[in-house]
């Protein structure tokens, strides 16, 4: 006993105490903390949801409903995700015109990215859908262009073209043309599937088959590429380039075979 009090009464004691009070108090934060950061995100998540809404009921529930449950103007985005709101409003596709043709063309976006995010938000919460992709899903580190290129072959070039130039599609509708377009907004194409593409999800084209095609797209539509074949006549693939050759190749050589035989010794007698 004698002992203890004298390491109370130490000098160090009180800084020992000190010490241990700090430790403690620091372990009680770390316990509790992360509910506090926890519970901030989902009020910030709330809030974008809550301005979403806002501006959704302002330029989207004419068409699509009030809670997004589809009208005879507009389908239902239930469980569309936020990809699809991210590819359709930033493409400007949407809000769409009034007066619509076959197809809903692509056009300048009226809104900023901030509240395409809060739209992605509201609509994402009313039903799971795809996601917005990130830089890595989309970016060129890790693709494989010549697989890109056969993918996208077996699975586009029937509507875009064998370089994605467009093409047109029955009844007034069109594939449009991908050069130029956004990587993000060619991945958000292939998961939602938008107006008369079909959708391609992981477990059809995974997420490594979908950036190889991308990569193929900006290879062969970049200004820097340098066609081996020559003249690429729009890049439409065989069909235009054999029509080509029938037309203007085989109308050359009968125009040669017609001129050399107009000049032989045969022909000057007669």
């Amino acid at each position: 006993m004698k002992k203890l009090s004298a390491r109370r009464r130490h000098p160090l004691a009180a800084v020992v105490v000190l010490l241990l009070a700090l430790a403690c108090t620091g372990g009680l934060y770390a316990v509790f903390a992360p509910a506090d950061k926890a519970q901030a995100e989902e009020t910030a998540q709330s809030l974008t949801i809550e301005e979403g809404k806002k501006l959704y009921t302002v330029g989207c529930a004419s068409c699509h409903g009030t809670n997004g449950e589809g009208t005879s103007d507009g389908p239902s985005l239930v469980g569309v995700g936020a990809a699809a709101v991210d590819f359709q409003v930033s493409t400007g596709r949407m809000p769409a015109a009034t007066s619509q043709g076959a197809q809903v063309p692509a056009k300048k976006n009226i809104y900023s990215q901030a509240e395409i995010d809060q739209l992605a938000a509201f609509i994402a919460s009313l039903g799971a859908g795809p996601t917005v992709p990130t830089e890595e899903q989309y970016g060129p580190e890790g693709a494989d262009i010549a697989k890109g290129g056969e993918l996208f072959r077996n699975n586009c070039a029937q509507c875009h073209n064998f370089t994605g130039k467009g093409g047109a599609l029955t009844k007034g509708k069109y594939a449009p043309s991908l050069e130029g377009v956004d990587p993000k907004h060619i991945y958000e194409a292939m998961q939602t599937g938008p107006q008369n593409m079909p959708s391609f999800p992981d477990t059809t084209l995974s997420e490594q088959n979908k950036k190889d095609i991308i990569a193929y797209l900006h290879a062969v539509n970049s200004d820097e590429t340098v066609n081996p074949g020559g003249l690429e006549l729009g890049g439409l693939g065989p069909v235009s380039e054999g029509l080509f050759s029938w037309i203007f190749g085989l109308g050359a050589l009968i125009a040669v075979a017609i001129w050399v035989a107009a000049r032989t010794a045969k022909a000057k007698k007669s």
